[in-house]
């Protein structure tokens, strides 16, 4: 059996919280990341899911040393990164890449497609055959290598994603964050550039970390899907198992919010309404961070802290609620 491509355990992010004043001073902190852990093999795609707020994006960053853990562990191909100094780093950003949200505000107004693509290749020596390579890049990405002169703001939004994405794949990279690559695109474009991301990954062997809010697009390009509240994996397992039987009643709630192409099962199946206000990450509920916006709250799920553990049968998905049980959301 091989190793995991990413390991990561345990991981915690913090953030302090700054007073007002002259001298301002730390008055309390925001709980981004709370012990965090999963693995990916290459050429998976793991779906991180969960409402805006609950640390998507900070894990993937995190990951990536982009910020620095408080603690825990991130291990790549056995190496672990956040003992590393940025020098110690710097060969590594080769195999580890992003794709940020907003195309338009990840790529430099100022310069030429061109140079934007072959940023990596100059950052990282990389010396004879650049022109071809960010050509290359441009056919690879459904783009015409003839408009490498262009500004970014010459092309739309989809295309501007495909320049990121071009410019992420430049030095050959095995694993990627792709930190909701298609929330900012137009229904219509989001297809075409999902299509583009799983081709990639099936010619060029690439390992995904896709992070999202959306249910739909998740469940089309991932493997296994991971389901976060309030900086904690509370569910994960295989797409199939965490879509047909979910056993957490907050991916039951998020699951039955999606909405359906036959109108006459939207009509018949049951919504799961959840009520109250995400808590906030500065002061989370004690136990379960869950139990407050939670129908199957008791005494036992505000004094102990659920673990993430296999429930139901062979089939069923790592857990971290007292009360898990199968419910159909369709």
């Amino acid at each position: 059996m091989t190793a995991p491509l990413l390991e990561v355990t345990d991981l915690v992010k913090e953030f302090p919280v700054r007073g007002k004043g002259i001298i301002p001073r730390n008055t309390g902190t925001v709980q981004a990341v709370s012990g965090v852990s999963f693995s990916l093999e290459p050429g998976e795609t793991l779906g991180l899911v969960g409402e805006s707020g609950c640390g998507k994006s900070t894990t993937g960053r995190a990951i990536l040393q982009l910020h620095k853990p408080t603690s825990g562990s991130v291990k790549f191909e056995g190496r672990e990164l956040t003992s590393m100094t940025n020098k110690q780093l710097r060969p590594l950003r080769k195999d580890i890449q992003i794709v940020f949200q907003d195309p338009y505000a990840s790529l430099n107004p100022k310069w030429q497609v061109n140079d934007i693509i072959a940023e990596p290749l100059v950052i990282h020596g990389v010396e004879g055959g650049v022109q071809r390579r960010v050509n290359e890049l441009m056919e690879l990405v459904g783009l015409n290598p003839e408009h490498r002169s262009r500004y970014a703001h010459e092309f739309s939004g989809g295309q501007r994603q495909r320049i990121g994405i071009a410019r992420a794949l430049a030095l050959n990279p095995r694993f990627m964050v792709l930190d909701e690559p298609v929330s900012a695109l137009d229904v219509s474009v989001q297809a075409g550039v999902v299509n583009l991301l799983e081709e990639l990954q099936e010619r060029l062997g690439l390992a995904y970390l896709f992070v999202a809010h959306d249910l739909s697009v998740v469940r089309h390009i991932s493997d296994r899907v991971a389901v976060m509240y309030l900086g904690k994996i509370i569910e994960m397992g295989d797409r199939e198992a965490i879509y047909g039987k979910p056993m957490h009643p907050y991916t039951q709630a998020l699951l039955s919010a999606v909405p359906m192409p036959d109108p006459k099962a939207e009509r018949r199946r049951q919504r799961i309404v959840l009520t109250g206000d995400v808590p906030s990450p500065v002061n989370p509920p004690s136990g379960c961070r869950f139990r407050t916006r939670c129908w199957k709250a008791q005494d036992i799920c505000a004094t102990e802290e659920p673990k993430l553990e296999k429930r139901g049968g062979p089939d069923g998905t790592l857990s971290a609620c007292h009360f898990a049980e199968e419910r159909s959301v369709v």
